[in-house]
């Protein structure tokens, strides 16, 4: 009965004479607290982050550098950084881009669990497809070429797919999964069908602070991962790092053979190939959809397709260049399989439908243009495209598929 005042009178008499004590012994207890609620382990699996996601996927413990790469000189001039068409409501985080990376290639995101974004664009290739027409969910068939994505970020009206019914890239993404022939999901099964997946639990909850899986940050998540894929370190790339300031398209380069610079100077040169006009900047990419006279009349109404309009048949988006001697088959309907063919299309193939493009037509007429190039200025100028491949790009881990 007598012990508890005891026990008072000691802490009381201890407290005065050892005040430090007390405070110190308070913030270790305090310290142990805080430590003890901040875990990445999974409360009811007593499971953590690491745990689950390593019995899938191969990911770095920390997320590798999608936000900040540093881009030569040559890609910080005013027309390349114009032509970049990231929203300010979804810039390019680290950890969005992991999560669009894991999404990108989940074949879960197809119907029947055979076929994801990775499946038609290959790393190897660019992010493309060697196959003319790339297969479906069922074995169906596209009705078009798989486009390159490297530099998707640099399209400047950004707008996607061949006939740019896509309005953003965020768009765009959402739209194979449901495709009837591609992947042949719906978004209200594909959410729930995510929300499922540990290992979406843990990179949602990561990349947006909880683990609700919404087709915005599906679409969001792939649109990053896309728009990270940057192609910067070619042969041509560095010719142009070694240079001491900005270079004319017809002064040679230090890094570049004399054939690949003969190649360079009859690509930008508009009374030899000319081929600088529609593919611009040294990203080598387009600003519109064109119609570049693959046929006298329309046989695929591209753009005319989604505006309607008679002046748009036959128009198609122009891809970026970069890596091109990755990618073949070219152009919408993969017609073409070799540069060769490509560069002679260019040089005495070129049709003369209504919509051609201008720059593709003989001066004062509408007849289309012959550029009467020499047997050796068009193996130049495919010595030149072969200096934008970009082997650090097609190898790098990061945009490699993460999946065991």
């Amino acid at each position: 009965m007598y012990h508890l005042p005891f026990i008072s009178y000691f802490f009381d008499r201890f407290f005065m004479k050892y005040p430090n004590y007390i405070i110190a012994f308070a913030c270790l207890c305090l310290l142990a607290s805080c430590t003890k609620t901040e875990s990445t382990t999974d409360p009811q699996s007593n499971t953590s982050d690491t745990e689950v996601l390593a019995k899938t996927l191969n990911l770095p413990s920390e997320p590798y550098n999608y936000s900040n790469i540093t881009l030569p000189n040559h890609f910080q001039v005013r027309p390349v950084q114009d032509a970049n068409n990231t929203p300010s409501t979804n810039p390019v985080t680290d950890l969005g881009s992991t999560l669009g990376r894991v999404l990108f290639y989940d074949k879960n995101l197809s119907a029947n669990n055979t076929i994801a974004c990775g499946s038609c664009h290959l790393q190897s290739k660019s992010f493309t497809d060697p196959a003319q027409f790339s297969d479906g969910f069922e074995g169906g068939k596209t009705g078009r070429h798989s486009m390159s994505l490297a530099n998707a970020l640099f399209y400047e009206n950004g707008k996607f797919f061949w006939d740019e019914r896509a309005a953003t890239l965020e768009d765009q993404v959402l739209m194979p999964i449901q495709d009837q022939i591609e992947m042949g999901m719906t978004l209200e099964n594909l959410v729930p069908k995510l929300q499922a997946l540990d290992y979406y639990k843990v990179l949602f909850r990561q990349t947006y602070g909880d683990t609700t899986v919404t087709t915005e940050r599906i679409s969001k998540s792939l649109a990053q991962f896309i728009r990270s894929m940057v192609s910067y370190q070619s042969k041509y790339d560095e010719a142009l790092n070694g240079q001491n300031g900005p270079t004319n398209p017809g002064a040679n380069l230090t890094g570049l053979t004399t054939e690949e610079n003969l190649g360079r100077q009859v690509f930008s040169d508009p009374a030899r190939g000319g081929c600088a006009g529609c593919h611009s900047t040294d990203l080598f990419i387009g600003r519109e959809a064109l119609n570049n006279g693959l046929d006298a009349t329309t046989t695929d109404k591209g753009l005319a397709g989604v505006t309607g309009l008679a002046t748009d048949e036959g128009k198609f988006k122009v891809p970026s260049l970069r890596n091109v001697a990755l990618t073949a088959p070219y152009m919408h309907d993969g017609r073409f399989t070799t540069l060769e063919q490509v560069i002679e299309h260019y040089n005495s193939g070129v049709k003369a439908h209504p919509a051609l493009d201008n720059r593709l037509k003989a001066p004062g007429t509408n007849q289309a243009k012959k550029l009467n190039l020499t047997a050796a200025e068009k193996t130049a100028v495919i010595a030149f495209l072969n200096t934008l491949t970009d082997n650090t790009f097609i190898n790098d881990e990061k945009f490699a598929d993460p999946f065991k």
